[in-house]
């Protein structure tokens, strides 16, 4: 440690170094500590940050996009998308995730050829810093693989830096058959090197290489590009598929501690850089493994919540609350500096493995058979023991609740808004898919045009062919937009909504699902109780004890309780939000 380090360098030193030890061990480079704080090109004075700080409130929500989902062939994707947040989201979102914009050969960005340039489709860093300028940047650290094509693969087939050592091999001669894996495609990929052939380790296929952290200069490398996305106004990094990071022969090379370590080491570099910089695992996988990434508060600020869209769409589509009741009972809240980022769709599918532990087979194999009876697709992963399980399903999210497991219904838009209207109410921030927030259906000519079942969810507007659509009230691009963008606005206006805002779940039956919410100041309640069936339903308020002294509304609707009043009525798939203020 230097003499001239100031006390609180003198801190983050020490911390940075308690992290490598656990990471590396003895083999941690006497450099790397030092290293690591150069490229993170910190002030000579940095202050350790108060713990268990929120950074977010109500206001917060964030829209998920590619880059180019709205295209205007006279600007690029980023100007495009600026000029649609700007003209159709003012005053709802204030966050966008935009998915990786990045030269890319294959799976829509995440085999990243170079994370230091923008995708020419996509536009430039002028366009993302502009971006940064009006909403909360979300951005993608694709931190498992690369792409094939990058400089470091071919440098690792050239056998020369950097890249030479950056990937882990997978001799044919170890025994891998514990790992765990999302995809049926091989898991190992032999290459032909100036050196003679090699194996390599490729978790999600062969285009995309998983890189070695075992090596020290990996994790280096990626603290540099982490200081790069912060100078260029990104706010939130997502680490992609982090779970799967550290490998071990003789594991299932999920959730290794050192994984769990590095995400810790990312979090002390940040906070000490600046605290309201969040951190986000994508980690599909069951939900008691997906809570782990909390840490004691000191790896993720947010999980994503995975569990909830199978369990909210299951319940949907059967009527019935009782899993989803179940599991949100059994959810702890999130602790100071952290929450949960709750979303419903996205650019990949439905994932089933969250749903482990949660639906019973049975259940899954009935939830399954309904969405592909909506259009949707079934993708594999291979198993230990060498079966083919579901990992996902692929389909948008308005055709998934395009009617119930006795087949489609008018309701469709209703049962929709409704999935919404509940998910928005919960402990954390929302995140919605802009194909949600447009009502895309089904995109068959893209899963032709691709042959990738993820496709099907993943369409590309035409900005006039959009526009038209929205400017008809009748279209539903239009009225979906408008229904959420409704429910959003009104949100962020209740501070019972609040991420961290205390919630417990109502006990209603099977056929109404509710929370309560109450503000961290215990001046506001919300009872937020959904209707999820087809069929009206009679709800006896006297089971959510409303305070008689105070005055009670539904904000949805903007209707008032009466006093005295017994019951409510409540339609198909309707939601109310009670509040008392």
């Amino acid at each position: 440690m230097s003499q001239d380090d100031s006390p609180g360098i003198q801190r983050l030193r020490t911390r940075v170094q308690a992290h490598l030890d656990v990471i590396y061990g003895a083999k941690c480079p006497l450099s790397l500590p030092s290293d690591v704080l150069a490229a993170m090109q910190y002030p000579d004075e940095v202050t350790e940050p108060a713990p268990y700080q929120n950074y977010w409130d109500e206001s917060d929500c964030w829209m998920i996009t590619y880059a180019t989902t709205v295209r205007d062939e006279r600007s690029s994707g980023l100007t495009s998308l600026q000029s649609f947040c700007d003209q159709h989201l003012a005053g709802a979102i204030n966050g966008l995730h935009i998915l990786p914009f990045y030269p890319y050969s294959s799976d829509d960005g995440f085999a990243v050829i170079d994370y230091y340039e923008v995708n020419e489709d996509a536009g430039t860093w002028d366009d993302i810093r502009s971006l940064a300028g009006r909403y909360r940047l979300m951005a993608d650290l694709v931190i498992n693989h690369v792409s094939s094509q990058s400089e470091w693969f071919q440098n690792y087939i050239s056998r020369k830096d950097p890249g030479k050592n950056y990937f882990k091999e997978a001799p044919p001669e170890e025994d891998l058959s514990m790992v765990v894996r999302p995809r049926s495609t091989p898991l190992r990929t032999e290459v032909e090197t100036v050196d003679g052939n090699r194996w390599v380790w490729c978790t999600f296929g062969p285009d995309q290489v998983d890189l070695d952290f075992a090596n020290p200069e990996v994790l280096l490398e990626f603290v540099k590009i982490v200081r790069h996305y912060i100078d260029n106004g990104v706010r939130v990094l997502r680490l992609d598929a982090v779970a799967f990071l550290w490998k071990e022969v003789g594991t299932s090379c999920l959730h290794d501690q050192r994984t769990h370590e590095i995400i810790k080491l990312f979090r002390t570099l940040i906070d000490f850089l600046d605290p309201s910089i969040m951190l986000i695992t994508e980690t599909n996988v069951p939900n008691r493994d997906n809570l782990t990434y909390f840490g004691n508060s000191n790896e993720a600020h947010a999980i994503y919540n995975f569990s909830l869209p199978p369990l909210l769409i299951h319940t949907l589509l059967t009527g019935n609350c009782r899993h989803l009741k179940t599991w949100m009972m059994s959810m702890p809240p999130a602790r100071g500096g952290t929450t949960y980022f709750n979303f419903l769709a996205s650019h990949d599918g439905v994932g089933m493995r969250p749903a482990d532990g949660l639906l019973s087979e049975a259940e899954k194999f009935d939830l399954l058979d309904t969405l592909r009876g909506f259009g949707g697709k079934v993708s594999l992963r291979t198993g230990p023991d060498g079966a083919q399980k579901p990992y996902e399903v692929n389909i948008s999210l308005i055709d998934a609740l395009a009617g119930t497991e006795d087949g489609r219904d008018e309701f469709q838009i209703d049962r929709f808004v409704c999935a919404h209207a509940i998910m928005l109410a919960l402990e954390g921030i929302p995140g919605i898919y802009i194909h949600s927030l447009l009502g895309t259906s089904n995109d068959y000519e893209g899963l032709a045009r691709t042959g990738q079942y993820r496709s099907i969810n993943r369409r590309i507007w035409q900005q006039a062919e959009l526009q038209q659509l929205l400017d008809d009230p009748l279209s539903t691009q239009s009225v979906v937009l408008g229904r959420l963008r409704d429910l959003i606005r009104l949100r962020r206006e209740q501070q019972a909504f609040h991420p961290n805002a205390t919630q417990f779940t109502l006990q209603l039956g099977l056929e109404t699902f509710g929370v309560w919410r109450q503000s961290t100041d215990r001046r506001q309640d919300i009872f937020s109780i959904s209707n999820i069936t087809r069929e009206h339903q009679s709800l006896d308020l006297t089971n959510i004890n409303l305070i008689s002294t105070d005055d009670w509304r539904d904000l949805i609707s903007d209707t008032p309780i009466e006093e005295n009043q017994a019951t409510l009525e409540l339609a198909p798939y309707q939601t109310v939000w009670l509040s008392n203020a």
